[in-house]
């Protein structure tokens, strides 16, 4: 790893885990996941644990309430907002603990902090009225820089916690969405506008500056805008193998011929039978990385393993496989190994 970008080579988790046990939750992934551990989100405890919730206890001068259909901006600091702050607060205290006791505090071991993009976070939260706070451009670059400076502020958090180097994902699931105009509004007469592709990059490249810390976004939707995530300031780019397309092909190679790394979503999250081995893991990145015309060697050089998405709701077994597969795959592209050749 170097100072400036997202360790590759590794394998990591995406955001979410099972259940609402912070501490065992960091025991397992500080143990299974060596090279790239992660602050886990745990949805199953609710309001302000979850991606959008957690935002609450990140953003800088604006805080969250809950309003009918979700989240909403609030006047004061409300109930959603103080749930936010407790489970974030009970989350670093587990992760420090589980550090510290792997004894790894102070070492050059990097730690990966998640949090919810700007546009994806302005798509599902609210203004005072009930529209998004999308359809509002003032607001939000507001709410743009309030998130980024949070997560700046948690990240150094982090970092003089565990005494050692964070990098930050950011979640942008609703991106493709974002861009294409296709999130609903109050009322079907009333959907928020297509947001035009470069106040899109301003707002993601803002934030990516903000931050300071090495930057991966991650978006798990079919139809990325691979253009967009290659100018962004990100150093590596997350997606789910399985929704590429040939159309993918081009955007994914100009992102890596510029140099920005990429975070592969190779393990599925649901239960499958017989479990694939490393071999039938592996084969969509060989394959991705053939049709590019890259040589498979920079599967250990320049991509990530995950599993394809947050494993909140998979069973605690699984989700342990899943990262227990990710971090064997990783070694096999260490080691050259290739899925082709079946015993």
């Amino acid at each position: 790893m170097t100072d400036s970008r997202v360790p590759v080579g590794v394998a990591t988790g995406v955001g979410s885990w099972p259940g609402t046990d912070p501490r065992s939750a960091a025991e397992i992934v500080v143990g299974e996941l060596p090279g790239l551990p992660h602050l886990v989100e745990l949805p199953d405890r609710g309001v302000g644990a979850d991606l959008i919730g957690r935002a609450a206890a990140l953003l800088v001068d604006m805080p969250l309430d809950t309003s009918t259909t979700g989240y909403r901006l609030a006047q004061r600091a409300g109930a959603a907002t103080r749930a936010a702050r407790d489970f974030l607060a009970r989350d670093l205290d587990a992760f420090e603990e589980a550090w510290e006791t792997a004894g790894l505090r102070g070492s050059d071991r990097p730690v990966k902090v998640q949090a919810v993009g700007p546009l994806t976070l302005a798509a599902h939260v609210e203004l005072f009225g009930g529209h998004r706070v999308l359809t509002d451009r003032g607001a939000l670059r507001d709410l743009t820089e309030s998130l980024a400076e949070g997560v700046a502020n948690h990240a150094a958090d982090a970092a003089r916690r565990l005494g050692s180097p964070v990098v930050v994902q950011i979640d942008e699931p609703s991106l493709p969405a974002v861009l294409a105009g296709s999130l609903p509004g109050v009322s079907i007469l009333q959907p928020p506008p297509a947001l035009p592709e470069p106040e899109a990059l301003d707002l993601l490249q803002r934030a990516v500056e903000t931050v300071g810390a090495p930057t991966a976004i991650h978006c798990c939707a079919p139809e990325l805008p691979w253009n967009l995530l290659r100018r962004s300031g990100a150093t590596m780019i997350g997606c789910d193998v399985s929704t590429l397309r040939t159309a993918d092909l081009d955007g994914i190679g100009e992102l890596l011929d510029a140099g920005v790394d990429l975070a592969l979503g190779l393990v599925p999250t649901a239960v499958t039978e017989p479990a694939p081995g490393w071999r039938d893991l592996a084969e969509p990145a060989t394959r991705l990385f053939d049709r590019l015309g890259f040589p498979r060697t920079l599967l250990a050089s320049r991509v990530t393993v995950t599993p394809a998405c947050g494993l909140a709701g998979a069973s605690l077994d699984r989700a342990r496989a899943a990262l227990r597969s990710a971090a064997e795959l990783t070694r096999a592209f260490a080691d050259g190994a290739d899925p082709s050749e079946r015993r």
